[in-house]
């Protein structure tokens, strides 16, 4: 479905913008009676089809151009609005300003036709982008497994990032991986596409959460060497949910640490660090799995730095934790959807601009297993 021409100018100009026309009739009419006689103010509306440009389309660019032209002849010739002779609206001068306004109405119109090509093919690219992420990072089931689960992804305002998040319910217990790919573009997007690939693959296969983190260190290997991109890494964490033992194992490849939500407390579940997927020729030491007890009313919320370094007017990082204890400190367990739910609606109100992608990933052991 393409956005109309209305929706599209509003959606890529700001307010502000559009109201510059307005403001520039304003400056000019308010200047002219203080200025003498002679001196030629209506000249500066000359500049105002290019004004009007930058923030409407062609018709509105030519709408104004014709408005400009008039208002100049109104200026120029009004005994009782510009204390000129009506015959000075047809002085060469004059003339010759209307003419310049015409010439560079042409122009501005033409201006804004581009600007607004450029900005339907972006606004297609962008949404291209996005349903192409979209795919890759399937809608996460409310139940999978022996866990509820809720994610959420929101792209960032700029160029599509490489978050990743996925989770697989397999013999073992319910596996999941959420991460960070080095870089934006599509190159990030191809990384991401095998990167899941190998993991929603190793996932299944004999062996525990550490074979699968080496399954997908050897993807990006690969990757790197057919790029070639000696800088490629990917920030990851592993998790695996062990409903008997009641507990959830954890590898975290240089990410970003989980979150539990546990009887109304809000705690960072802390480990051993590991290097980053891609990077594990720097360092002989190898990553390590260690484990957390998780039960019946307690939340687990993994999520990129796309949400911790969101910034608001003043520079200040998104309080994660500081949020998530005035809302859930105290009061009965949430589900995954209330979590994911809650942060969609509060990272907004923190940051108006995304400069990074979004992906949060939140799962509670199902109280029916």
């Amino acid at each position: 479905m393409r956005l109309s021409d209305s929706i599209l100018e509003e959606a890529s100009t700001p307010g502000w913008m559009r109201w510059m026309p307005a403001a520039y009739v304003a400056f000019v009419l308010l200047l002219e009676p203080l200025t003498p006689v002679e001196w030629p103010v209506s000249f500066l509306l000359i500049a105002l089809p290019v004004v009007t440009a930058y923030s409407y389309g062609p018709v509105g660019v030519a709408v104004v151009t014709v408005f400009a032209a008039l208002l100049e002849g109104i200026l120029a010739g009004t005994l009782c609005c510009a204390g000129r002779p009506a015959h000075y609206a047809f002085e060469r001068h004059y003339v010759g300003a209307y003419v310049s306004t015409a010439l560079v109405g042409i122009l501005g119109t033409a201006l804004a036709a581009h600007r607004r090509h450029q900005q339907a093919r972006l606004v297609h690219s962008h949404s291209v982008a996005e349903a192409l992420m979209r795919t890759l990072l399937r809608p996460v089931p409310p139940r999978v497994g022996r866990v509820l689960a809720a994610g959420l992804y929101r792209p960032a305002e700029a160029l599509v990032g490489g978050d990743l998040f996925d989770i697989r319910a397999t013999e073992t217990g319910e596996r999941a991986v959420i991460g960070d790919v080095r870089g934006k573009g599509l190159q990030a997007v191809r990384t991401v596409a095998d990167l899941l690939g190998c993991f929603r693959q190793a996932a299944h296969e004999p062996g525990g959460l550490l074979t699968v983190a080496t399954s997908m260190q050897r993807c990006i290997a690969r990757e790197a060497a057919e790029i070639p991109d000696d800088e490629l890494f990917v920030t990851a964490a592993l998790i695996e949910y062990d409903h008997l033992a009641r507990r959830v194992t954890i590898v975290n490849c240089g990410h970003i640490e989980p979150v539990l939500i546990s009887g109304g407390e809000i705690r960072v579940l802390t480990g051993p660090p590991s290097l980053p997927l891609g990077l594990a020729a720097l360092s002989s030491e190898r990553p390590v799995a260690y484990t957390h007890p998780v039960g019946h009313g307690d939340v687990l919320l993994l999520c990129t730095d796309g949400l911790i370094e969101a910034r608001d007017a003043d520079g200040a990082f998104y309080p994660l934790l500081d949020r998530l204890t005035a809302r859930f400190a105290g009061r009965p367990a949430p589900g995954p959807v209330e979590v994911v739910d809650f942060l969609d609606t509060d990272l907004p109100r923190h940051t108006r601009v995304f400069q990074d992608d979004v992906a949060i990933l939140v799962i509670a052991p199902d109280p029916l297993s």
